[in-house]
């Protein structure tokens, strides 16, 4: 018999990319219908590794991608709001959430699925509300699961009469490191670990692999799917290279002890799906969900060991920020609202610490060029966002109480100096991607131009140290030391834009780099506009 490779091949790549485009489809609309309420779960409701698990099913759930869940994860730990502890959590709970789409495509809807798609387009196409839109998508992109999986089965029933597949799959069979292998890299290829198993399904469903063919190939996408996270990690935090580092471990751990049992997992496969007389395709979900169940209570015990050892394998000190507020206690606003204002007051201070350092590793990355020192800042900056709207918050509620005329002026004062200290993130942030904006696209700064920038960033550095000093003391000297620096920058910011000029005049610098270099120093020049600003509420002035 001969086969029609170009058909079979077009057929089989088709219905892969109707799976792939309905997956993301639909999970584009179940987190549009989730909003930022996923994030938040992540960032709210990891208090410890167990509650973790379960919030990272019910957001892999919820999106239905556990590489989405991971991206997140490794994010959240980037910026300081996840431990690595708590990460590996979610991480295993998104390994099992992730098996709820096999089971959804186990089920055999016959061709109904038809009129889900004609349900979904009608949603999209011809309701504006946003909502109808979102749940278009969702149902559309169920309907087209089906579709992707019809056209994909097809395409492999040409393959029971070639001799070569079939000696494939005894190959694998026989051995189970190989189909571990096959499993591992289709999954990195596709950059789907739910269409790796819909098309294990398809194949034993038409019995072109036997089940243990197909389990070691399960094992495998569990470790090809953790190359997400691995792409997530990058450029990021110490902790979250560790993260992502803890999602390969667990995986690769948990398929070396399966591969070590597979023999008693087939037989408890075998024996589920007699019991509840399982069709082909839900056998396979079964096994999905069992391997990262039990994979789940085995390891879960061991998070700090896990943590133990990617911290070892990945030393370092990078990302080790605390970003929740430490002084901010509730019981102080009604017992003792000046009390309160104090505590806002150190936190404040500390907000104050880590937009200096955002600013010194800032100042850093343009001297070295050292990349090590962009996540820090982009963790820095996060966390100031953070901390701006924590101690925002715990402010309003202590103005709902009665205050002193002495109180209700530092309750205003510690307000303006969070925004402050807020924009100074901002500005930080600023000149970091402007400095990555220079690196990536080769523009050259003189040498001239470098050592000015040197000394006007020394200026800001300085008056953002002197005005935190001011405000922890109290010091009207050193509030008035902040003054005279900000004159200096205002003077020193005229006069690099002079020199700037002069050098394009002479061609020492060129129009791209004249650009990066002026953003540069105005964003500095507003930093010192905010060091004084702090000043300023020492002093009692007011503008």
């Amino acid at each position: 018999m001969t086969i029609d490779w170009q058909s079979m091949l077009f057929q089989f790549l088709g219905g892969l990319g109707v799976f792939l485009f309905s997956i993301k489809l639909m999970g584009e609309g179940l987190q549009k219908s989730a909003d930022d309420r996923l994030r938040e779960w992540l960032n709210r409701f990891t208090t410890n590794p167990l509650i973790g698990v379960l919030v990272g099913i019910v957001v892999t759930v919820c999106i239905q991608s556990s590489s989405a869940t991971t991206v997140i994860t490794v994010g959240l730990v980037s910026a300081g709001f996840l431990t690595l502890r708590q990460a590996i959590g979610v991480i295993m709970g998104a390994n099992i959430g992730t098996t709820v789409t096999a089971f959804i495509i186990g089920i055999n809807l016959g061709m109904y699925f038809y009129p889900l798609l004609a349900i979904g387009a009608a949603l999209i196409f011809f309701f504006k509300k946003a909502s109808y839109h979102h749940v278009g998508q969702i149902v559309f992109g169920f309907g087209g699961l089906f579709l992707g999986l019809e056209l994909m089965g097809g395409s492999m029933q040409v393959l029971h009469n070639l001799t070569t597949f079939a000696e494939l799959t005894v190959h694998i069979s026989d051995q189970p490191i190989l189909g571990v292998i096959v499993g591992t890299v289709f999954t990195l290829i596709v950059q789907s670990s739910t269409a790796t198993v819909g098309v294990l399904q398809g194949l034993f469903a038409e019995q072109l692999i036997g089940l243990d063919g197909a389990l070691p190939v399960l094992f495998g996408e569990n470790i090809g799917t953790t190359i997400t996270a691995v792409l997530a990690s990058v450029g990021a935090s110490i902790y979250a290279k560790r993260a992502a580092a803890a999602h390969v471990l667990f995986n690769v751990i948990g398929s070396i002890i399966f591969i070590i049992f597979l023999t008693p997992f087939l037989h408890y496969i075998e024996w589920i799906s007699k019991m509840f007389h399982l069709e082909p395709r839900m056998q396979i979900a079964v096994a999905h969900g069992s391997f990262n169940i039990f994979n789940t209570m085995l390891q879960l015990p061991f998070i700090a060991v896990l943590a133990t050892i990617v911290t070892k394998i990945m030393p370092g000190t990078g990302g080790d920020i605390d970003f929740t507020a430490k002084h901010l206690d509730p019981s102080f606003i009604d017992s003792s609202p000046s009390i309160a204002l104090g505590q806002a007051k150190e936190e404040v201070l500390r907000m104050g610490d880590h937009a200096l350092r955002g600013l010194e590793e800032t100042f850093h990355y343009m001297k070295t060029g050292d990349e090590e020192h962009i996540p820090t800042v982009l963790q820095l900056e996060a966390v100031l966002n953070n901390l701006d709207k924590e101690i925002t918050n715990y402010l309003v509620m202590v103005s709902k109480q009665s205050l002193s005329r002495a109180d209700s002026v530092r309750h205003h004062m510690l307000l303006t100096n969070v925004r402050d200290i807020e924009r100074i993130g901002d500005h930080f942030e600023n000149i970091l991607e402007l400095l990555q904006y220079k690196e990536h696209h080769q523009v050259i700064l003189s040498k001239s131009a470098r050592q000015d920038l040197i000394g006007m960033f020394s200026l800001a550095i300085e008056a953002v140290r002197k005005s935190m000093e001011a405000l922890d003391t109290a010091s009207l000297s050193l509030a008035q030391e902040v003054t005279e620096l900000e004159s200096l920058i205002d003077d020193m910011e005229d006069k690099l834009r002079q020199k700037h000029i002069a050098r394009l005049n002479t061609n020492e610098c060129n129009g791209t780099a004249g650009i990066v270099f002026t953003d540069i120093v105005s964003n500095l020049e507003r930093i010192g506009d905010h060091a004084v600003n702090i000043a300023d509420s020492i002093l009692g002035i007011r503008h």
